[in-house]
């Protein structure tokens, strides 16, 4: 591309860079991002701004992307699934891999399946009960289409035989308001502070975690793997992306930096105080994670038949 190449000649960055974030404003992951922002911005010398593209679980950001200069002023900051789940739901308007580059792995985040006011149960068979007797009248919500939540029900429907109706929303802010009005029964989210503060305070009754173990701040939670579900069993992969074509030393400057940010003490206990992990490794690490992703969602929808397709938003 004719923006990589002048890039590769010209010093960078020598002006701001900017941080597409496939999240609303107001949600952990848009937090984590704001947070990365602003250590980035000290290590590059220039200022990282943050501007949030939310919509259709993550591929309004991700395409945006893809139409943009390859020269490491735009960047994205986007959970991997627009790229290993959504091209296979559906027709999107990006090539996941001749498109976008990963730069740098960033976090894992456990997924959390809680009952809202709407639905008077405190256990996954309880709600499980609930879905069998009357089909279709427990409502799942999820951050939108084709993404991780979205996967934790479809592998639970297709599991237990379950008839549940896939509420989609376009990221986790205004999800969590309708949860507390009981809008929906059921809700997969991220495991953060508003989350559990409700779940404290009685509002939201806990089911279940997406985690290779139970977490420490919900002991007494099941993972869905316990509860029989290992194929649902599943976390969020969040990383930083650029477009195809960004220049190799700049991808490589890029990747440094990250890792430098997630090796801060404060960063590292910021992720953690959320329940996320820290990741970081090789940018060529990271691709390799997200091939295989790709790969096993292909076959994990191809055997799934009840698997929805998108339709509107």
């Amino acid at each position: 591309m004719p923006h990589g190449s002048l890039a590769q000649a010209a010093p960078w960055p020598t002006r701001a860079v900017r941080i597409m974030v496939a999240y609303p404003p107001g949600g952990v992951s848009d937090a984590i991002a704001r947070a990365i922002a602003e250590k980035l911005a000290l290590q590059l010398g220039v200022p990282v701004l943050v501007d949030n593209r939310a919509g259709a679980g993550g591929s309004v950001a991700i395409d945006a992307l893809a139409k943009s200069p390859a020269d490491g002023y735009t960047l994205c900051f986007s959970a991997i699934t627009p790229l290993t789940l959504l091209p296979h739901l559906g027709p999107v308007n990006y090539d996941p891999v001749r498109d976008i580059a990963p730069v740098a792995s960033v976090m894992s985040t456990p997924v959390l399946l809680v009952a809202t006011p709407a639905l008077d149960v405190r256990t996954f068979a309880a709600m499980l009960a609930a879905a069998r007797e009357k089909p279709g009248r427990v409502r799942w919500a999820t951050s939108g289409q084709g993404t991780t939540g979205h996967m934790v029900l479809e592998q639970v429907r297709k599991a237990t035989g379950t008839d549940i109706t896939h509420i989609p929303y376009k990221g986790g802010g205004q999800q969590l308001n309708d949860a507390l009005g009981g809008q929906f029964e059921v809700l997969s989210t991220n495991v953060g502070a508003v989350q559990l503060g409700y779940i404290d305070s009685g509002r939201f009754k806990p089911l279940a975690v997406g985690a290779p173990a139970r977490l420490a701040v919900l002991p007494d939670v099941p993972t869905l793997a316990e509860l029989g579900v290992p194929q649902a069993n599943l976390v969020s992969l969040f990383g930083l992306f650029a477009p195809s074509g960004t220049p190799a030393a700049v991808v490589r400057r890029l990747n440094t930096e990250v890792n430098r940010v997630l090796a801060l003490p404060e960063m590292r206990e910021r992720m953690q105080s959320v329940n996320n992990l820290p990741s970081g490794g090789s940018a060529a690490g990271f691709a390799r994670v997200i091939a295989e992703d790709s790969e096993r969602s292909r076959r994990a929808l191809l055997e799934d038949e009840g698997t929805q397709r998108p339709g509107g938003r």
